[in-house]
């Protein structure tokens, strides 16, 4: 009997041991990242396997280095595995290089914390945005659905020209069931292609509202005033986005009873209204809205009706010049309908091989060009705005 202890625990032993020694090592699991740019502010955000701290550290080539954490209530955000910190008083269209540091937090107790290993991203560089300047380019991505081949065949094809930002203009992640997907097929190759150096904006779209992870989603994105709709400027144009959320009604049974996206389009709308009175919004030279859904040439379920019924009128009334969407997975563009959008519309494909698309706006104060690239390489449709 006391052979068969013996050989239990030495069992036990060696299981832990073994255990211990394939312990993954303390490291970044996606990112660093940029999000929400403004011409004074960029957030920055990276993912690491353990619960660490967070620190950033710009202006590398000076000495000292500038430092950055994000803080909450009075404590610096830590123990976590989602770092998000925003650099703030920084100067419009000025280039800053700057890394992320961890250090791995092993044990939090009451009185003491115990630290482990420290680790370092590579130097990257951003650019601040610019509201003064009079020119542009950008990028929108739809229709992804965590085909990590599709966004790699997108960013070579938009590689060919320079490009400021990005849209990833929903249904990048299809279906979120979990952290280990939005990372593995998402936020770590958007970070090893663009990410690093140049701002991506999320726009959710209907296949993000789905899955056991799409509600901790926004936890991954640094969103304007934390909201899936917003707006910015950059240069001459003016971002509206619009979260035009599932394409069916919300009592519909994939749903479980679980919707209420009808409200949230009426909050919506609200906010659309505000938007087009202001000052800024006006004078701009270009207005540009973003869906992932069409609010038209995308069919009659409810999702497209509602969002049209609600927000169609409050575009025309706003003089929007170009509507952006994806949802449809064929590349089109719509020209204006008197009364119904007296605006173009261009929809990005998606996500097979033979039928993704990149949107590539490039804007100045005489003109702004829109294209729509294939995955070939060639232009399926482009329109100039004067």
């Amino acid at each position: 009997m006391k052979q068969i202890t013996l050989k239990i625990h030495i069992l036990i032993i060696t299981l832990f041991l073994t255990l211990s020694s394939t312990q993954a090592a303390f490291e970044i699991v996606a990112g660093p990242y940029l999000q929400n740019p403004t011409d004074t502010s960029m957030t920055i955000m990276w993912i690491t396997n353990v619960n660490s701290t967070a620190t950033v550290e710009y202006d590398i080539n000076v000495s000292p280095a500038k430092k950055s954490v994000s803080t909450t209530d009075g404590q610096i955000d830590a123990n976590t595995t989602i770092h998000r910190v925003r650099l703030t008083d920084l100067k419009p269209a000025t280039r800053y290089n700057y890394r992320v540091t961890s250090t791995e937090i092993q044990k939090y107790e009451p009185y003491k914390v115990t630290f482990g290993q420290t680790i370092n991203s590579p130097t990257h560089t951003f650019r601040t945005l610019d509201t003064q300047k009079k020119d542009c380019s950008f990028i929108i991505l739809n229709d992804i659905h965590s085909r990590t081949k599709t966004m790699q065949g997108e960013l070579a094809i938009a590689n060919q020209e320079p490009f400021e930002m990005v849209f990833l203009n929903g249904d990048i992640i299809n279906d979120p069931v979990s952290e280990k997907q939005i990372i593995d097929y998402t936020l770590q190759p958007a970070a090893e292609l663009f990410a690093g150096k140049v701002p991506f904006m999320f726009v959710r779209g209907n296949h993000e509202t789905r899955g056991s992870f799409s509600r901790p989603l926004k936890r991954y994105f640094d969103l304007p005033n934390d909201k899936y709709y917003y707006s910015f400027e950059h240069g001459p144009v003016y971002f509206i986005v619009l979260d035009s959320g599932e394409d069916k009604e919300d009592s519909h049974w994939e749903y479980s009873g679980l919707n209420d996206f009808d409200t949230y389009r009426d909050q919506q709308t609200e906010w659309l209204k505000n938007e087009i009175r202001k000052k800024s919004f006006k004078k701009a030279k270009y207005r540009i809205a973003i869906t992932h859904i069409p609010l038209f040439g995308s069919g009659e379920a409810h999702g497209t009706l509602d969002c049209r019924k609600k927000w169609a009128a409050l575009l025309n009334k706003g003089k929007i010049d170009l509507h952006i969407s994806g949802h449809t997975h064929a590349p089109a563009v719509l020209e204006p309908v008197k009364d119904e959008h007296n605006y173009p519309i261009f929809i990005g494909g998606g996500p097979r091989d033979e039928n993704y698309t990149v949107i590539r706006i490039n804007a100045t104060d005489k003109m702004l060009h829109a294209s729509i690239i294939g995955s070939n390489g060639n232009i399926i449709a482009e329109k100039e705005l004067k």
